[in-house]
């Protein structure tokens, strides 16, 4: 996948690309030492692939962002809906939006629709598998609060 060539875009460092199974904002300490630790536990017992297949953007006539989608997975949406029910039981309203797997490569202040549609017909996602994923927060700057690895 070629980074550049997308007016408008502003494209996310590499080494900050990550999957959000759910966003989950700001939380207090003791809700968020809760979270991390039925994460860790979760995790522990999880092992999978994941495999990106195309290009995707959010926001409809208004883009903003370009992302990397994934390849339907069942362990992917099983985490999800783990994390989802944990999220819950420490005190957090359910998630509104659909879960979309997906990786983002650009946010898009100012991108026009046409030239990200133009942008994602004339690129190429080449099949690309990730084992691994970090928690990051929000739009970046990126903040790691806690990481896991996923088992390889």
């Amino acid at each position: 996948m070629k980074r550049g060539g997308l007016s408008g875009a502003r494209w996310i460092d590499t080494e900050n690309y990550h999957i959000t199974l759910r966003f989950i904002g700001d939380v207090d300490h003791q809700t968020a030492n809760e979270v991390a630790d039925s994460l860790d536990r979760l995790l522990n017992s999880m092992r999978f692939d994941v495999r990106l297949t195309h290009l995707g953007s959010f926001g409809g006539h208004k883009p903003r962002a370009l992302y990397a989608g994934l390849e339907p997975s069942d362990a992917l949406s099983r985490l999800q809906a783990a994390q989802e029910r944990v999220l819950q039981r420490a005190g957090l309203a359910p998630e509104g939006r659909k879960f979309v797997p997906h990786v983002t490569l650009a946010r898009l202040p100012s991108a026009n629709a046409l030239d990200v549609v133009r942008f994602m017909s004339g690129s190429q996602l080449a099949d690309s598998y990730y084992n691994s994923n970090k928690d990051l927060v929000g739009g970046g700057p990126y903040i790691v609060e806690q990481s896991y690895s996923l088992p390889a």
